[in-house]
């Protein structure tokens, strides 16, 4: 079963972006590295945090903003339930929802789940690819939307049309040059059909 061990975003400002991972609690599971590729414009992926109550995705949103975080969706109710979306100094956009509208207890710091969503030009055409390479797909859902199945994953991975992660993230869907991000995880060392990049890390046996 393939998994996710990390993800390494880049950034030129290598001090600012590993205090806001910090301060989600996520620093075990996001490196961050110097770099000077240029980018611009929205990246191509989100990575979606998914917690129990609003109470709790609320906290972290704060908790973002606080560290240098800037909200492009203010965390609120919606259909599917509560949430918001921030934006990290390193530029990576960071989903913090919850599928509950009501709070069952009060807000903590914990992280139900943690999913990368690469944005494709061709869903279709790039899930075919990651099969190839030996994941298995959990939902799909025909071009739109897939995700995978990857047990005992500390992170895991869905993929989105662009234009509709954009629209989810509350950005424009144009940018150009590097995705400034690398998967850390047990297919190899690979580059999809959409550019994102993949290395070797070993990911733990979860107990």
């Amino acid at each position: 079963m393939t998994r996710i061990a990390s993800l390494t975003v880049q950034t030129t400002d290598v001090d600012r972006s590993r205090t806001f991972w910090a301060a989600l609690g996520l620093d075990h599971l996001v490196d961050v590295a110097n770099t000077d590729e240029p980018s611009t414009g929205f990246r191509g992926f989100t990575v979606s945090l998914v917690v129990a109550g609003p109470a709790t995705a609320l906290a972290l949103v704060d908790a973002a903003t606080a560290a240098g975080g800037t909200v492009l969706k203010p965390a609120a109710k919606s259909f599917w339930g509560f949430g918001g979306v921030v934006a990290a100094p390193d530029g990576t956009i960071v989903k913090i929802a919850s599928s509950s509208k009501k709070d069952t207890g009060p807000a903590t710091r914990d992280i139900d789940s943690v999913v990368v969503l690469l944005g494709c030009d061709d869903v279709a055409a790039t899930r075919q690819f990651y099969v190839d390479h030996g994941l298995t797909v959990g939902k799909s859902f025909g071009r739109k939307y897939v995700d995978f199945t990857m047990d005992g994953s500390p992170i895991t991975l869905g993929l989105y049309g662009r234009r509709a992660l954009a629209k989810d993230a509350g950005v424009p869907a144009d940018g150009t040059g590097s995705h400034r991000i690398v998967i850390g995880g047990d297919v190899g060392d690979l580059t999809d059909p959409d550019g994102f990049r993949w290395h070797p890390a070993a990911v733990a046996e979860k107990a």
